[in-house]
């Protein structure tokens, strides 16, 4: 026989709460790790963009090659997707809201997110390149910049990787 609490829902007997009132609890819980993840990641996106969007107002600006032309464009465009996909969760969470689509609004936040990162990786060692190839040339920046993009793919993906079936 299955008792009713109207603040926290339905529950079987004993006081314990029913599959449905577990799932829409982990999947609150998901949510909320994943904004707090979000805000994160948010600060920093935001500071590349800016820091980006003003280099071409600097004076030497002007004085850059076709190559780091290219890198600019490059990295200011995947920092703006990054931009653009960490902030996304919050307009779908504003068009689902309150129409019991949690389940759809965790899996998309979540792949948005993660796309959200990849993007933000490819910006930040565009940005790296970009700088040392200016302070130290290309032969330098190459392999600073393959380092950095070496230390994303371990410090993002390895790692958490190999710890997913840890308990």
């Amino acid at each position: 026989m299955e008792q009713h609490d109207h603040h926290k829902g339905p529950r079987a007997r004993g006081g314990v709460p029913t599959g449905d009132q577990n799932e829409a609890a982990r999947l609150n819980r998901n949510y909320a790790d994943l904004l707090q993840e979000l805000r994160v990641t948010q600060a920093g996106v935001q500071i590349l963009f800016a820091f980006l969007l003003t280099l071409p107002f600097q004076a030497r600006f002007g004085e850059i090659t076709e190559f780091e032309r290219i890198v600019y464009v490059v990295t200011l465009l995947a920092a703006m997707l990054a931009a653009a996909t960490v902030i996304a969760p919050v307009a779908y969470h504003r068009m689902l809201f309150r129409q019991g689509r949690k389940p759809q609004l965790v899996r998309s936040a979540h792949r948005l997110a993660s796309a959200g990162l990849v993007f933000l990786a490819i910006a930040m060692v565009g940005a790296v390149l970009l700088v040392t190839d200016v302070v130290l040339g290309v032969g330098w920046s190459a392999g600073v910049s393959i380092a950095a993009g070496a230390c994303f793919v371990v410090m993002w993906l390895v790692l958490p990787w190999r710890r997913r079936g840890d308990e």
